[in-house]
């Protein structure tokens, strides 16, 4: 194949505008620019003022302590030294039972009272029990009120129990989870259960089930022992954590020998992937022939599936020849497709590769690329550092605010502001049988307070915007360092002093309303796409079929959407990197060039995108495999590692993810200078494109006055 033919692919469609004109004169990202979107960049700018003022206000408001110990019925922190219940840590539940009821899903507040203890029971008993053994042993009653309200005196029945809400009607064995007591069901279940018996009375004079009081503690029971579990990770972590930062230090040292060997090794990687693939079809579909005949001159008698079960039918599929001819079919179908589209996309793939291997030279021209991610890492844990912060002060401002909770609903004092000194005296009880005066936030009545849940979607937007940004501003950065490089005639003199600075500059000094604009549209539709979450865990149990089958497209659609936005937005700052132009001109302009070369973007995006996981796979494996002979010590003749983990798959598993992680971060800086250098070399419809081709794939320049015009 002639370079003439790797630069030739003339567009069908001309409605995508028409092709620019060679400029001799354009030498790379455009010095003479000017401040774009200036109008997003005020609103952007005024906009992280208010956030940084959002947080100052909630700081100053916001107390984390009410986060770090759990709060009564009467707003008090478990546990908190200075107060009444420093020496009580650990939460209490009246009746775990109304934890289930349909409020405490939309209120996120138990509809039961709440007291500060400092054990939880051992022991399962009920109010009338305890009043029957008091009589012959004191004792009894100073157990079970340590569980009771600080004014509680035993009541004289039931019903007076019940109305006056100052003890709970029956205790369980439980055990500290997060500083509540939660239900330890491997005692109940000793306690509770004989023969086939799992019925029990509540206090209440209710007969209630061991499965009720599960699912009242939301399967909590599978995890009690998960600060166990913690302590022996941490300890595991203590242990290896040298060899964990030597793992990643590996994982970063294979992930730029591999972007620098891409230039020898891209497209031997991919022709060889692609053979292997038609070959393990190959044998696929000799395979298949071979059971076909195998099974041709056998009986085949029809066996309905009723007759002989599911699981037995499944497997007598396999006993079929039309089963084996089916497969075969199939294979030899996707082998055609797979040889055809070799066959016909032979030159773009080509082209795919010559960029990649041009892609691995600019990194090694420019090597401070490979240190940004590390920038935008940085940048990125202080914006999610800030969010959380934010959101915890803006959840603990204010005093507390009671509300009136009924556990069956259907009140008209439901969700009434209360007082819980005076509730008991009010009519409330009356009126609203089971009602209680309990906890549910803390807020207050001045402006600042009614405002918080706007102030918590506010915070959340602000965090997506942010994050949006960072990232867009380090996609323009990198463009602007690579462009700089594919445009410099002679490799290394033409190419400026520190590219990536002068990248960084210019895109914050002119582009930040672009970039403000395009990380706004993202962040829209991701808000869209947390809201429809949110609604969808809320309103789960409330579904029918329809609501579902509509919610589901709703989060196909917007899924789509974002990733179409995410395209656009990296193509547009490329745009906007070479020729300073605003963010809507720069999405045209980028637009109509991806649609020019729709093919080639599809096909170049692919094989970059294969290459690329080929890359991450083979660094974490490489560190996977070393980790994992270390951690289960089988390199003790050669390497002296630690012989005393409690889970050798926790280190394992920790090197293998931020290997990962690791490599996506180097080859994230090489997909982008795939793409700009993609850009750059269709951008021209002329000799000049023709002219790198030469450079890239036999490295020689055009001589002078061999023009040949060519439409890209």
């Amino acid at each position: 194949m002639s370079d003439t033919e790797l630069a030739e692919s003339p567009s069908d469609d001309q409605d995508y505008g028409d092709p620019r004109t060679y400029d001799p004169d354009f030498q790379g990202p455009t010095s003479d620019r000017s401040c774009t979107d200036l109008l997003c960049c005020v609103i952007f700018t005024l906009f992280v003022m208010g956030y940084i003022l959002l947080g100052l206000v909630a700081w100053i408001h916001g107390d984390p302590r009410r986060v770090a110990y759990p709060t009564d019925s009467q707003g008090h922190f478990c546990g908190q030294k200075g107060t009444p219940n420093e020496n009580k840590t650990i939460l209490f539940y009246f009746n775990l039972f109304r934890c289930t009821s349909p409020s405490m899903m939309l209120k996120l507040q138990c509809p039961t009272t709440q007291i500060c203890v400092s054990r939880c029971p051992e022991k399962f008993l009920t109010y009338l029990e305890m009043r029957f053994l008091n009589k012959k042993d004191k004792t009894q009653w100073e157990y079970y009120r340590q569980f009771c309200k600080a004014t509680a005196s035993p009541a004289k029945s039931l019903s007076d129990l019940l109305s006056r809400g100052d003890c709970p009607p029956a205790v369980y064995p439980s055990r500290p989870f997060l500083q509540r007591c939660l239900p330890d069901f491997s005692t109940i279940n000793r306690t509770l259960i004989v023969g086939s018996r799992m019925q029990f009375d509540d206090g209440s004079g209710k007969s209630r089930n061991i499965i009720e009081l599960r699912e009242a503690a939301n399967g909590i029971g599978k995890i009690l022992d998960a600060r166990t579990i913690g302590l022996k990770v941490f300890e595991d972590y203590t242990t290896t954590w040298k060899w964990i930062l030597i793992g990643l230090t590996v994982a970063m040292a294979l992930s730029w020998i591999f972007l620098m060997l891409l230039r020898f090794t891209a497209g031997f990687l991919f022709w060889v992937f692609m053979f292997g693939v038609l070959g393990i079809i190959g044998y696929g579909i000799w395979y298949c022939y071979v059971e076909y005949i195998g099974l041709q001159h056998k009986p085949q008698s029809a066996i309905m599936i009723y007759d002989i079960g599911i699981q037995t039918a499944i497997n007598m599929i396999f006993h079929l020849k039309q089963t084996w001819f089916s497969m075969m079919i199939i294979l030899c179908v996707i082998e055609a497709i797979i040889i055809i589209v070799l066959i016909f996309l032979r030159r773009r793939i080509r082209v795919a590769i010559i960029l990649l291997k041009e892609g691995s030279k600019a990194i090694g021209y420019i090597p401070s690329t490979l240190v940004y991610p590390v920038v935008t890492f940085v940048l990125l844990s202080i914006c999610i550092s800030y969010w959380a912060v934010t959101a915890i002060f803006l959840a603990t401002s204010g005093v507390p605010i009671f509300k009136v909770m009924v556990p069956e609903g259907g009140c008209i004092h439901e969700d009434e502001t209360c007082d819980p000194e005076v509730f008991p005296e009010t009519h409330i009880p009356v009126v609203c049988p089971g009602a209680s005066c309990n906890f549910a936030f803390y807020g207050a009545r001045s402006v600042y307070h009614e405002y918080i849940i706007v102030f918590q979607i506010y915070n959340l937007f602000a965090f997506l915007w942010l994050v949006n940004f960072v990232i867009a501003l380090g996609q323009c950065t990198l463009a602007g360092a690579f462009a700089s490089y594919y445009w410099a005639m002679r490799k290394p003199e033409d190419i400026p002093r520190y590219p990536l600075f002068l990248a960084f500059g210019r895109a914050v000094r002119y582009h930040t309303g672009s970039l403000a604009f395009g990380s706004l549209i993202l962040a829209s539709v991701q808000m869209f796409k947390v809201i429809i979450e949110y609604l969808d865990s809320r309103l789960k149990k409330a579904q029918n079929s329809v609501a579902r089958f509509l919610q589901c497209c709703l989060r196909c659609c917007f899924w789509c959407l974002e990733k179409m936005v995410k395209f656009l937005n990296r193509n547009a700052y490329i745009m906007i990197a070479l020729y300073g132009k605003n963010f809507c001109a720069s999405t045209r302009d980028a637009f109509y060039l991806l649609m020019r070369n729709i093919l080639k973007v599809a096909v170049t995006d692919e094989v970059t995108h294969f290459i690329l996981l080929l890359g991450k796979i083979l660094v974490s494996g490489i560190v996977g495999v070393l980790a994992f002979l270390l951690f289960t010590e089988r390199l003790q003749e050669i390497v002296e590692g630690p012989t005393t983990l409690n889970y050798y798959w926790v280190p394992f598993l920790t090197l293998v993810l931020g290997s990962y992680l690791i490599a996506h971060g180097f080859f994230s800086v090489y997909s982008m200078c795939v793409e700009t250098i993609f850009i750059c070399f269709y951008l021209y419809p002329c000799d000049f494109a023709l002219q790198k081709v030469f450079e890239f794939s036999f490295q020689w320049r055009k001589k002078a006055g061999g023009s040949v015009q060519i439409s890209l």
